[in-house]
């Protein structure tokens, strides 16, 4: 059973991001601010509900939320910053787009950056704790697949309207045959033939 809240009388925002890692696309996040008394029996952590129950579930999410935005960060911005930073930074943009500004914010993972002016925690497996993390977590996965789906029509030798980005047997080996494209993301070990890339530890 997902909590409500961490603490009632407080406007709490969950956040989640979604293609972390993958090869080849942007990095997307989401916010989401639940009224109180919120409650979907079917609400839960993304990876644990079927294609068809994640889109039903945003369609309630979008009508019922007080607030929910998604932020982006592209494959050239990951290059740059590196995967970590970007996944702070897209949730920082998910929180930047909420017309609503809530008091505090719940964070799936262990690592965030402070958002200026509000205070927040980190939840490990909080897409399975909190019910705006989960709800945060289905906007992130679901707007992201369908990016994924629509630039697989640009390039579609690489699979990705099944692996979504992810490295798959298939995806590696169109990258070997045909090399990259403008959305894979070069700063990773695309091939699989070297030692898993490091994350660089957010100060």
């Amino acid at each position: 059973m997902l909590k409500p809240y961490q603490t009632k009388g407080i406007i709490e925002a969950g956040c989640d991001e979604a293609g972390r890692g993958c090869l080849a696309g942007d990095v997307y996040a989401a916010a989401v601010i639940l009224p109180e008394g919120f409650s979907d029996p079917l609400l839960n952590d993304s990876k644990q509900l079927t294609e068809a129950q994640r889109y039903r579930l945003r369609e309630v999410i979008e009508r019922e939320a007080v607030a929910w935005a998604v932020g982006i960060v592209t494959a050239a911005e990951i290059d740059k910053i590196n995967i970590l930073r970007a996944s702070i930074l897209a949730m920082h943009r998910a929180v930047d787009g909420l017309k609503t500004r809530p008091q505090h914010l719940l964070i799936d993972g262990n690592k965030f950056s402070p958002y200026p002016g509000i205070t927040h925690n980190t939840v490990v497996k909080g897409d399975a704790t909190y019910m705006s993390i989960a709800a945060a977590s289905i906007l992130a996965k679901t707007y992201r697949d369908d990016y994924m789906m629509r630039i697989a029509e640009e390039y579609p030798m690489y699979g990705w309207k099944g692996n979504k980005g992810y490295p798959t047997a298939k995806h590696r080996a169109a990258i070997r045959e045909f090399g990259i494209t403008p959305y894979h993301r070069i700063s990773f070990n695309l091939l699989g033939t070297e030692p898993k890339q490091l994350e660089l530890s957010f100060e």
